[in-house]
């Protein structure tokens, strides 16, 4: 992606802290879900109280990542950004931050550490080649 794509993508970015992170797999997995559906699923793992996930909650909300609407009981809540675009923001946050927006120097920092197996690199040559003929069929 190029930055004026990247540049334009992220005039809608929502950042998410790890454990917002948590929480929205929770919901893309099964939504809706409660807070106290939410806060039970983490107790154990995390420790998080429901004031926790009440806060956070909140702060996604405001954020625009997720939206509740009332239940019998109890607000149900559903995710408002899909996973891929919740993917797709926070790397090209990343790969800005660390490697200037470069995913080529990205990936040579990975070879020269050699932090690649040999599973990982035959499936980015298969991404590569999809990506080629991708590019090919629309004239690029």
């Amino acid at each position: 992606m190029n930055r004026t794509n990247m540049q334009q993508s992220k005039t809608a970015v929502v950042r998410l802290s790890e454990a917002e992170w948590k929480v929205m797999c929770l919901l893309w997995e099964e939504a809706p879900k409660t807070m106290m559906q939410i806060t039970n699923h983490f107790r154990e793992s995390t420790g998080w109280s429901k004031h926790t996930v009440m806060t956070f909650l909140r702060r996604m909300e405001d954020k625009k990542a997720i939206h509740y609407e009332e239940g019998g009981k109890a607000r149900l809540y559903y995710p408002d950004i899909g996973r891929d675009k919740a993917i797709l923001q926070e790397t090209e946050e990343f790969l800005e931050k660390v490697f200037e927006g470069r995913m080529g120097l990205m990936l040579n920092t990975m070879v020269e550490k050699k932090a690649l197996s040999g599973e990982e690199i035959s499936e980015m040559y298969e991404i590569l080649r999809k990506a080629e003929e991708e590019n090919r069929r629309q004239g690029g």
